[in-house]
């Protein structure tokens, strides 16, 4: 119980960082601040503008691709929610930095440390068992709860997973729209 309870406090601790360091409306106003991106290339100049033979094998990217913004959906709120708990059962720190640390860099300048040493010790308090059980984790559509579409709650009870969580091992999470996509601002 003891472990279960540190990892819950960990994560939330992370969460809690994210939430503090950058709201969403100070996330817009980065967001309109900043240029958008240059529309990917779309010439074939050499073997890699084809699609592979094995795309389809490939991990989903955690962000959209070129310049489109990510649909504002609950389906979208689900894929990214379920992006973050397969990265933190692989230990995937890109990933799990990219969805729940669009405060991160904020935080860090407050001394809290950044995203990526912050969730390594995250990683180290989650047992074997539940970090297998997170990689392959689904998401129950039916208890997302829907506030808005730009903020989205995933309850515990949402979690399908071969493991049982608790809300001292996992928590529950508030996702909301920021930047063209979907980041983890809450957790309970």
């Amino acid at each position: 119980m003891k472990t279960r309870t540190m990892v819950s406090t960990a994560v939330s601790a992370c969460v809690v960082l994210a939430v503090c360091a950058c709201g969403p409306e100070r996330a817009k106003e980065d967001a309109a601040a900043k240029p958008s991106r240059p529309p990917a290339s779309t010439s074939a100049k050499g073997p890699s503008a084809a699609p592979s033979a094995s795309a389809g094998t490939e991990k989903p990217s955690a962000s959209p691709t070129g310049n489109q913004p990510a649909p504002m959906t609950k389906e979208r709120a689900i894929q990214r929610y379920e992006q973050y708990l397969h990265g933190l059962g692989h230990e995937d720190i890109d990933t799990v930095c990219e969805v729940a640390g669009p405060g991160a860099k904020k935080a860090q300048d407050q001394g809290f440390g950044p995203c990526t040493s912050t969730y390594v010790v995250v990683f180290q308090m989650i047992s074997p068992e539940q970090k297998k059980a997170l990689q392959t984790a689904t998401v129950d559509p039916r208890r997302v709860v829907v506030r808005t579409l730009d903020k989205i709650e995933m309850p515990l009870e949402a979690v399908r997973s071969s493991a049982t969580f608790t809300e001292s091992d996992l928590g529950s999470y508030t996702l909301e729209y920021l930047k063209d996509d979907y980041y983890i601002t809450e957790g309970q």
